[in-house]
């Protein structure tokens, strides 16, 4: 089988590629010019993955891109990035979808898997949230993911493509440094718990999510179903904070501070940074991120697909730690 692989060269997309390589399988994957000469591109290549330059903006070559292809899995998007005007994220995560969408209708493809958020449904009031839990996407980025993924199921079935949507829920393991700043926190004994920590937050080992595309891709019950993809379990703020910490082998955080100032300051970082197109020094999701609830059930995932998450919420964070510790960075 032959697989095209959007988004290869970042974290979610290269556990992709390299995934499926390892199975056996063809890999091709859409690289942007400007990308190129990167290290991670040149790594693919030794994997004999193919490279395919190419802008997801740019319609015909996406459309060669898929040709021959059995299955793609469109991973690619624009995440959030200071300065970055709208138009930006509505470009490639909004248009560049359709363009994946009518390439691979296109050239025959036989199942694309479309990579939305749980971000779409934002927090998460009545937890476990399931597939069918209110919309509430809490910024530019999420509203057009979520407008992608509707694009991706309402498009593919007007042009007769196979489509199944993925939601991933806080990815994380080697590769990735989202978490870096509270692993090297907690580390440091310098990480301050917002609030009273007993939110909810809920991780998805980088393997398992892989999994989880792939029997999208692969299962015939997944055509034209959404699938919540997430780790065997959430946890509160304050057990998540003292797993890490244990892994580190130092006490959990001790500093607790009040929301409001920080949220505050937040939004005044924003309106003060984002017109200057400058990297805030404090975004009031960063503070989301101890106020909203992200909690999800994988029933859906479990039963139709036969999704079995495998690596528990200790094992993970043993893994990433880890390698952030072989890169030098904890």
């Amino acid at each position: 089988m032959t697989a095209l692989v959007t988004g290869a060269t970042g974290f979610t997309g290269g556990h992709m590629a390299r995934t499926l390589v390892a199975r056996g399988e063809r890999v091709r994957a859409i690289v942007r010019p400007r990308s190129l000469d990167k290290p991670a591109v040149a790594a693919l290549r030794a994997l004999g993955v193919e490279i395919v330059p190419g802008d997801l903006v740019d319609a015909a070559a996406v459309a060669a891109a898929c040709q021959a292809c059995d299955v793609v899995y469109h991973i690619a998007a624009t995440y959030r990035e200071a300065g970055q005007p709208d138009a930006a994220y509505r470009a490639i995560n909004v248009d560049g979808t359709r363009n994946v969408l009518d390439g691979a209708r296109a050239a025959g493809v036989r199942r694309l898997v479309h990579c939305s958020t749980g971000g779409v449904h934002g927090h998460i009031v009545n937890p476990p949230a399931n597939e069918e839990a209110p919309f509430s996407p809490g910024d530019v980025y999420q509203d057009t993911k979520l407008e992608a993924e509707t694009l991706a199921r309402e498009h593919g079935r007007a042009i007769g493509l196979d489509v199944s949507v993925v939601r991933p829920i806080g990815i994380y393991g080697p590769g990735d440094t989202r978490f870096l700043k509270m692993f090297r926190g907690i580390a440091r004994r310098t990480f301050p718990m917002l609030g009273g920590g007993e939110v909810f937050y809920h991780l998805t080992f980088v393997s398992d999510l892989i999994e989880g595309f792939r029997l999208a891709g692969t299962r015939a019950e997944a055509s034209g179903r959404t699938y919540i993809i997430a780790g065997p379990r959430y946890t509160t703020m304050n057990e998540l904070a003292a797993m890490i910490a244990t892994e580190l082998g130092v006490p959990p955080p001790w500093l607790r501070l009040p929301v409001w100032p920080f949220w505050t300051a937040g939004a005044l970082c924003e309106a003060v940074c984002i017109p200057l197109r400058l990297e805030p020094p404090l975004y009031r999701r960063r503070v989301d991120f101890y106020t909203k609830s992200r909690a999800f059930d994988t029933t859906r995932a479990r039963t139709e697909l036969g999704y079995a998450p495998a690596v528990d919420l200790p094992e993970g964070i043993r893994r990433t730690a880890q390698w952030y510790r072989e890169q030098g960075m904890l």
